[in-house]
């Protein structure tokens, strides 16, 4: 049996060998079935253009590598551990995005109960990511208090944790006491489909579900502004402006960072380190652990959570500190403040 985890950071298993899987699991699991026309989910095929995807000697299985090529997936595989991840190519992730329509989001909250950014559409939203590796874990009653502030001027504030296990982010959520949605995502689906690579990032959307300002990093409160050199009123007040006045800061001009086809990639490598480290594997999941660093080396979710994920000190261990002199000796890349 293969254990397959899927865009949507869902796993499935399926019947499988030598790279390829059973085509009706890999169906039931992605909803993309083998047709006449190609690959296709419900009204929508993509053609295969003669390329073969199943075992020429057995119509029954897929080739997993090819299936993924063909559906502009990438695909981290462990054939050994009998562990495979997906996440969209870089392509298809900024056709995806091409509308500057907010990704769908639904989530597990800390006990496990569906979550979901969806369900504020309508409002102007923040997205507000956090996780208990970083000092940012002690700012959710900070954004308690911009929630309480603002939610008669139509603010929602929907909190993710990106998180390798939901009981990392518990004691802060109970901690914080929030009123509004807290998601834990061990997947680190928001990562991906926001372009998410340090915490705490915020994004803004408005009433129509556009993205109007993208990926920023915005502190709940001061209590390390000494580290993260960004004032958090410096967000604060421009939070209050674009719900208030509909005033958007001078970041919100700029693009959203594009992920390279490295960094996708790396995503799916930490997916399969996180299911062999919460499988008692340790071992393989530092070996794809280290891939998806070499992939995306300024990537503090992978990075700096990848060392909390195998058990280092994320605050004061040797490897997170000689990782922060060298970011920080190369100009902070992907610290982009609020402005």
């Amino acid at each position: 049996m293969l254990t397959l985890i899927d865009v949507d950071g869902r796993a499935h298993e399926l019947a499988a060998s030598e790279g390829y899987v059973d085509a009706v699991g890999l169906a039931d699991a992605t909803g993309w079935s083998l047709k006449p026309a190609g690959l296709c989910k419900g009204e929508v095929c993509v053609p295969l253009l003669g390329r073969r995807v199943t075992d020429p000697g057995d119509g029954t299985r897929i080739d997993l590598a090819r299936w993924a090529e063909a559906l502009g997936l990438l695909l981290a595989h462990d054939e050994a551990e009998a562990v495979a991840a997906l996440t969209p190519s870089a392509e298809a992730r900024r056709r995806e995005l091409a509308d500057g329509k907010a990704p769908s989001l639904t989530l597990a909250d800390v006990d496990g109960n569906p979550v979901s950014f969806d369900d504020l559409s309508g409002s102007k939203r923040v997205l507000v990511t956090w996780a208990s590796w970083c000092g940012c874990r002690h700012e959710l009653a900070s954004w308690q208090r911009i929630q309480d502030e603002l939610a008669d001027a139509g603010l929602r504030l929907f909190s993710v944790a990106l998180d390798n296990d939901p009981a990392d982010s518990r004691p802060w959520i109970e901690a914080g006491h929030p009123s509004y949605p807290v998601a834990v995502d061990t997947a680190h689906v928001t990562a991906e489909r926001y372009g998410i690579t340090n915490v705490p990032s915020v994004v803004w959307v408005d009433e129509d579900d556009n993205i109007v300002k993208p990926p920023t990093i915005a502190p709940g409160d001061d209590q390390f502004v000494e580290f993260t050199r960004i004032a958090s009123e410096q967000h604060h007040e421009a939070l209050r402006r674009w719900v208030r006045d509909g005033e958007l800061p001078d970041s919100a001009r700029a693009g959203a960072a594009v992920r390279t086809d490295d960094e996708q990639r790396a995503l799916a490598e930490r997916r399969v380190a996180a299911h062999l480290q919460c499988t008692g594997r340790t071992d393989a999941a530092r070996r794809h652990l280290a891939a998806a660093q070499a992939l995306a080396p300024w990537d503090w979710t992978v990075r700096r959570g990848g060392i909390a994920m195998t058990g280092g000190d994320p605050f004061l261990g040797e490897e997170f500190t000689s990782f922060w002199e060298e970011w920080d000796a190369s100009g902070r890349p992907g610290y982009t403040p609020t402005t």
